[in-house]
């Protein structure tokens, strides 16, 4: 089994998901970190792009769970000097039991997990983020205590993180507002996908318009790793859609505020929003960790026993 998309798990694969992932939180909270669940087990991570939260959630995730860890950067492998991606996919599988690339490209990962016979997991791309929202719906599901109704709004880019929350929308039963300017929409494929899953996703360019009554608001970079060359336009066009105090008052009173980081202070959000009561966002950084823990529970011990 691959986590390529977010759509690649079913709504009850989620909430069992979930359900680890705070058992899990709450065995560390209380200081019980080790586990043996992935003794004799290895996950690589590869990394075309940069990261913190996703190298050092999965580096100590597997860890934690008693497996053991290769951290590759893209240009230390043969990768770097042209091997095609399916030779290493193929040279990896005999080697470890699953791999967390994370890449430009979305077609790099689809690719890799085609040739791989282990299981891949998408780290990151340009088109989705699934581990990403693993950890934003668990943020969610503490805070408001359910996910089926409750209403997201996101502001700004319809990148690779907002197509993957509405997926996660779709499969939890949250509806989803998209506060955007023409050409920053989210993919419509996956748009339309969720709305035949019965979500509700509506796509304005009007931000007061999306914050409006919504239980959460949410943003993210303007400028993404690949798109610094349109650094100046897309400050100019998503200016409009900065995450400030006139869009929180707009919200629920306790509506809470998310982002995915890193926070570019001044530009998608402002540093009182940031700071503020009602804001999540490091809360979410950590279950990144222990959503991917429960992910790679999931992921490898059914490989063992196929009906778990």
């Amino acid at each position: 089994m691959d986590i390529i998309s977010s759509f690649d798990l079913s709504s009850a694969e989620i909430e069992a998901i979930l359900g680890k992932a705070t058992e899990l939180k709450k065995e560390r909270k209380e200081g019980e970190k080790a586990r043996t669940d992935c003794a004799g087990k290895t996950l690589a991570l590869i990394f075309e792009k940069p990261s913190t939260r996703t190298r050092v959630s999965f580096e100590v995730a597997m860890l934690e769970l008693g497996g053991h860890v290769l951290s590759l950067n893209w240009n230390e492998l043969q990768l770097g000097r042209g091997e095609r991606i399916r030779e290493t996919a193929m040279v990896l599988s005999s080697y470890v039991d699953a791999v967390m690339i994370r890449a430009y490209s979305h077609a790099t990962v689809e690719e890799f997990a085609h040739y791989a016979s282990i299981p891949v997991i998408n780290g990151l791309t340009d088109f989705e983020h699934p581990c990403q929202i693993l950890a934003d719906l668990q943020t969610i599901r503490e805070y408001k205590q359910k996910l089926k109704g409750v209403t997201v709004a996101w502001f700004g880019d319809g990148n690779n993180v907002c197509n993957s929350l509405i997926g996660g929308a779709a499969l939890t039963g949250m509806n989803i507002r998209v506060a955007c300017p023409k050409g920053y929409e989210p993919n419509a494929e996956i748009i339309e996908r969720a709305k035949k899953m019965g979500c509700e996703v509506a796509i304005t360019a009007d931000p007061a318009e999306a914050a409006a009554d919504a239980d959460v608001l949410y943003t993210d970079v303007w400028v993404s790793m690949g798109d610094e060359a349109e650094r100046e336009q897309r400050m100019k066009d998503l200016q409009p859609y900065q995450l400030n105090a006139d869009l929180v008052n707009r919200a629920k009173d306790d509506a809470i505020i998310m982002h995915c980081m890193p926070v570019h202070i001044g530009e998608e959000m402002t540093e009182a929003v940031l700071n503020s009561a009602n804001s999540v966002i490091f809360e979410q950084a950590e279950n990144r960790l222990h959503a991917q823990k429960a992910l790679l529970l999931h992921l490898l011990l059914s490989q063992e026993n196929p009906n778990c």
